[in-house]
């Protein structure tokens, strides 16, 4: 299967926040417990600020593709670039905002809570490993 960037793309209004393009890769085709979406927010947009908890609790995965994002989780706000991820979890206050003069686009990936384990492949290991070597 395959998608092409924007094809179905659709303008929506998160958490009573600005309108936001939202692009909903393969509408839970996936086999995946998860949903994910790429973002377009203009500038001076935002999600709304919210949180997800009870039955509605979810965890949420975000990546800046482009542009420049203020991420604000619980009592933490950072800046982030192209790269640049921020994990919301359930219950945790979180908002998204493009401070930039530019469209900021996001890869957002949400589901329910939940572990997985994932260390009998080498690409876990490999991460693990490189994760001690960074925190030396």
């Amino acid at each position: 299967m395959f998608e092409r960037r924007d094809d179905s793309a659709f303008d929506y209004r998160m958490h009573e926040g600005t309108p936001l393009q939202v692009s909903h890769h393969f509408l839970g085709s996936t086999g995946l417990p998860v949903a994910i979406q790429t973002w377009s927010i203009p500038p001076g947009g935002f999600e709304g600020f919210h949180r997800h908890e009870g039955e509605e609790a979810l965890t949420e995965f975000y990546q800046v593709l482009s542009g420049t994002a203020r991420m604000c989780v619980g009592e933490d706000t950072r800046i982030l670039g192209p790269g640049d991820s921020a994990l919301a979890l359930p219950g945790v206050d979180h908002d998204l905002v493009n401070p930039g003069p530019e469209e900021l686009r996001v890869l957002v990936v949400w589901g329910p809570p939940g572990e997985l384990d994932l260390s009998g492949f080498g690409s876990h290991r490999a991460a693990l490993a490189a994760r001690k070597t960074a925190e030396k």
